[in-house]
């Protein structure tokens, strides 16, 4: 620490004043234990706030003048008229502790002020850590994405719009060896308030629909990329619009995309 530093910093004279905080006044005790010079530092500027206060102290010239010529006329000694005084010293003494109150005041609003913006860059400084962290998370799916896309186990299938919605359009990427699919639904429009995206792994002879999960947190999601757990013989996918939480079948009539499987080449 540079004690010259910190006893120029005004912080002492918050302290003898109590404008800190509990917090901040604690170390400021801490401090003055371990350096000297800090504690005399603050012990000279309590003495300077005591004179102070007694240069502005009240008294009464006019009954001091009053005692001495009692005390005169005691003794038969004619008096002379004494003009009445300004109270020179006592505005001098108010105008003083005035100017200190004043410099105070602007010493603990500065520390305010400093205190706000230090609270302002800490938050800052959070925000774009999290963003760091969410960029590299980011990166490192791309990167995963990228090589599941580029395995030769992947097969891919085209899901094209129905009635509901004939512009729709979404791909499953799925990989029978590890029994996952991944759904690229940047095609799809937003669902409705309470609605959700279904995606179903369908057997064609006889049509046999099996659930194999929800595209969730759809709006929040940029990619659109979801990753669903896919352990049938899959040959065609379809999503379907639900009710939030799924259905046990699909709803036909809110089909929104159709594709069947062809052999992985």
């Amino acid at each position: 620490m540079n004690i010259e530093e910190y006893i120029s910093s005004g912080i002492l004279e918050l302290y003898v004043y109590g404008a800190l905080t509990e917090e901040e006044s604690r170390e400021v005790s801490e401090i003055l234990k371990e350096h000297p010079e800090v504690r005399k530092e603050v012990e000279e500027i309590e003495a300077a706030l005591q004179q102070l206060a007694s240069a502005a102290a009240p008294y009464n010239p006019e009954e001091l003048l009053a005692s001495i010529k009692q005390k005169l006329s005691n003794k038969n000694v004619k008096t002379l008229p004494v003009r009445r005084k300004t109270h020179w010293v006592s505005y001098i003494g108010w105008a003083a502790c005035l100017l200190l109150l004043v410099g105070l005041f602007f010493l603990i609003d500065d520390n305010n002020e400093l205190r706000q913006q230090l609270n302002s860059e800490k938050a800052r400084s959070a925000r774009m850590e999290q963003q760091i962290a969410d960029a590299r998370e980011n990166a490192e799916k791309a990167q995963e994405l990228l090589a599941v896309l580029r395995s030769k186990e992947i097969t891919r299938t085209n899901l094209q719009g129905q009635t509901v919605a004939p512009e729709a359009y979404a791909a499953v990427y799925w990989n029978k060896e590890e029994n996952k699919a991944y759904i690229d639904a940047k095609e799809l429009p937003e669902p409705p308030r309470g609605k959700v995206y279904q995606v179903w792994s369908l057997k064609l002879d006889p049509l046999t629909p099996t659930s194999i999960g929800l595209l969730e947190d759809f709006e929040a999601d940029d990619n659109k990329i979801f990753t669903l757990e896919n352990a049938n013989e899959s040959e065609a996918f379809g999503i379907t619009l639900e009710p939030a939480g799924g259905s046990e079948s699909p709803t036909m009539e809110q089909l929104y995309v159709l594709g069947a499987v062809t052999a992985a080449p």
